[in-house]
């Protein structure tokens, strides 16, 4: 087999393969009416027709492929008087038109019956296929032309498919008729023809739903499509220049050829890769092909995706000018913001354009143009300009950011790289992404205002738990004061007062130091508890006249807390027991499991549980007359905040028991016994 036979094969084979698919999808269809009926018989005689034309070139080879030229050529005429009902006149033009086409076929069959096995076609037999191949390009254009105008865009492109088909028939037998042979370059030409006008039937299809195709065409996949074939055509039409002058000039004519080729292969790069030139052919495909201009399914995963992908510190800005430019393809865009409470609107972010200056009053005749949040401005034509507005180039559209009513901001955007025509579809489209992006910008507000709100509050938490400490350190500095008359002579004294000014002063700046630190700040490991609660029980027992016994087992553990904080939880809670106690303050700390846990057992008056419940840990709720009330508060706040708890077990005329509860860190350590303090 010759290549121009597994060429002739492949092309036919390939149309017969696109024209299956198609039959099959309608057939599969369970809706549409007898339109679906015409379009599946006109695309399964087509599939027969370039089957029995892998047999020959044309319809002479033989009576099988005169039946199935006549068959293909009559099922698109069928279709088109189908097509046509409603523009004749009762059922008179319809009939004539089907007896046109019957007596066409008749002439044909007849003629073809009486040249029986001559080698080439007879003048009759040719003439009647250009009388079908021009009945159908009149209907074609009878189709097209008699259509309202307001339906006419239903049907363009099965015109130009089913048209361009006949075209071709009609060049493809007047070439045979003068020649007396079907020539074998035209061959070859009709199931590219065919091919070609597969998109545009199937297309057609899709737009009249009575029709009823159930087939997606991805605006992708008509975009590189499209560019390939035209890329292809391009490069096959300099190679067909290049091989034009190599026949006129041989000794240059190779040079030129590969010149022409080179030039375009480069030309074709550079227009895949322009995004200008990607853009213009994008709206060309769209506008021609499509029903609507946008794909809404891609266009709102691909909005969702692009707003919701990982934010920084700075915002969503960027991702909602990105997610509205994308609408239009524009290659920049601003976003002005203002604050919940404000009355103007800032300068936010920039994607491609520079930062800008100045702000824009809410109450002012461009933001009044937006029409609270529900019109996109046309910049371009815009009759009273901002100040800021001037020192963007490019500036086309502003497009509101409305939440819930409210004017929350706008994106202007640059003008697009191919020239856009607006419409109401993409200012519908920027509206609702406008209002989705307007969401999350809202969402980013209010987490910003809760993060805020959090800081403040753990600034006053801290805030409150130094002005507690302060307290303690006053009432030490006080008793200095009060003891100073009576031992101002005591050298004792003397040395007592340094310590507990060195002390005061000590306590004074690590309170400010932890009013300036911020709360996220990891937490030391502290390897307790027994050195520092020994150390604890000594400091109190030199200031305090009272016994305070320790028990331990003997071991060492490790907790993330810090050790200042642990030392002000343990000695707050000693302080209460030492003046809650009868006589006896007691301290256990012993590991159950993977916990520490250090019991303060009183036997004082104790409490009840109601009081336990509602007023101890009450933040300034205090039964002491100087007292702030914080201190259980804080206590407590500071051990869960290092993953523990303070466990309070009291009972009236009995006593009370504080256990703070700490997670362990490491495997427990044997140690030397110690003995009670």
């Amino acid at each position: 087999m010759t290549v121009a036979a597994i060429v002739h094969d492949a092309l036919y084979g390939a149309a017969a393969a696109v024209y299956v698919f198609l039959f099959m999808l309608l057939v599969l269809s369970r809706r549409g009416g007898v339109t679906r009926i015409f379009l599946a018989v006109a695309c399964g005689g087509t599939a027969v027709w370039a089957v029995a034309a892998i047999a020959g070139p044309g319809p002479a080879a033989g009576p099988a492929g005169d039946a199935m030229e006549l068959a293909r050529s009559a099922a698109w005429c069928a279709l088109m008087i189908h097509l046509l009902r409603r523009q004749f006149c009762g059922r008179r033009g319809m009939a004539g038109l089907t007896a046109c086409l019957a007596a066409l076929v008749a002439l044909v069959l007849v003629f073809g019956a009486r040249d029986g096995g001559l080698p080439s076609p007879s003048r009759a037999v040719l003439l009647g296929y250009l009388a079908i191949a021009v009945f159908g390009a009149f209907l074609a254009d009878n189709l097209y032309r008699t259509m309202p105008a307001e339906r006419r865009w239903h049907v363009n492109l099965l015109f130009i498919g089913i048209g361009g088909l006949f075209v071709y028939d009609l060049l493809f037998y007047a070439d045979a008729m003068l020649f007396r042979q079907f020539s074998p370059l035209l061959a070859n030409g009709r199931p590219i023809a065919a091919i070609i006008a597969a998109p545009l039937v199937a297309v057609t299809a899709a737009r009249n739903r009575d029709w009823v195709i159930d087939i997606h065409v991805s605006r992708e996949a008509v975009f590189h499509t499209g560019s390939l074939v035209a890329s292809g055509i391009l490069l096959l039409a300099l190679a067909t220049v290049g091989e034009a002058f190599r026949m006129v000039g041989p000794s240059w004519g190779a040079v030129v050829e590969i010149a022409l080729v080179f030039g375009g292969v480069i030309a074709v790069g550079v227009t895949l890769t322009s995004d200008s030139v990607r853009s213009r052919l994008r709206h060309l495909f769209v506008d021609n092909f499509f029903s609507h201009r946008f794909d809404y399914r891609k266009e709102w995963l691909q909005c969702i995706e692009t707003l919701s992908a990982p934010a920084d510190r700075s915002g969503p800005g960027s991702r909602i000018i990105k997610a509205l430019a994308a609408i239009t393809d524009s290659p920049g865009g601003q976003l002005w913001m203002r604050d919940p409470e404000g009355e103007a609107f800032h300068w936010d972010r920039s994607w491609n354009l520079p930062p800008a200056t100045g702000a824009e009053p809410a109450d002012s005749a461009f933001a009044a143009a937006f029409r609270d949040g529900d019109w996109v401005i046309e910049l371009e034509g815009l009759a009273q300009r901002p100040e800021w507005l001037a020192e963007i180039r490019g500036a086309w559209l502003a497009v509101p950011l409305n939440h819930l009513g409210r004017l929350l901001g706008f994106v202007v955007l640059a003008t697009p790289r191919a020239p856009l025509q607006l419409g109401r579809e993409t200012f519908d489209l920027l509206r609702i992404i406008g209002r989705q992006a307007a969401s999350h910008a809202a969402e980013w507000q209010s987490a910003q205002a809760v993060l805020e709100t959090r800081r403040l509050r753990d600034f006053g938490n801290r805030f409150a738990f130094a002005v507690h400490d302060m307290k303690n350190v006053a009432a030490q500095l006080s008793m200095i004061v009060q003891n100073a008359a009576q031992f101002r002579g005591d050298p004792e004294f003397h040395d007592d007062v340094l310590l507990t000014v060195e002390a005061a002063l000590s306590r004074t700046n690590t309170l400010i130091a932890r009013l300036r630190s911020e709360p996220t700040e990891p937490a030391d490991v502290v390897s307790i508890p027994i050195d520092l609660i020994a150390e604890q029980i000594a400091a109190i027992r030199r200031t305090r006249d009272v016994q305070v016994a320790l028990r331990h087992d003997g071991g060492r553990a490790a907790v993330a807390m810090d050790a200042a904080h642990l030392r002000d939880v343990f000695t707050h809670l000693c302080d209460n027991a030492i003046e809650a106690a009868g006589g006896q303050v007691s301290v256990t700390v012993h590991r159950q499991h993977s916990r520490l846990l250090i019991d303060i057992a009183d036997d004082g008056a104790g409490m009840p549980a109601e009081f336990v419940r509602d007023t101890l840990f009450a933040p300034f709720g205090s039964t002491k007359r100087a007292g702030l009330g914080i201190g259980a508060y804080q206590a407590r706040e500071l051990i869960r905040s290092a993953g523990g708890d303070l466990i309070v077990q009291s009972r009236p005329g009995v006593g009370t028991t504080m256990s703070i509860v700490l997670p362990c860190l490491g495997q427990k350590a044997d140690l030397p016994p110690l003995s009670p303090v």
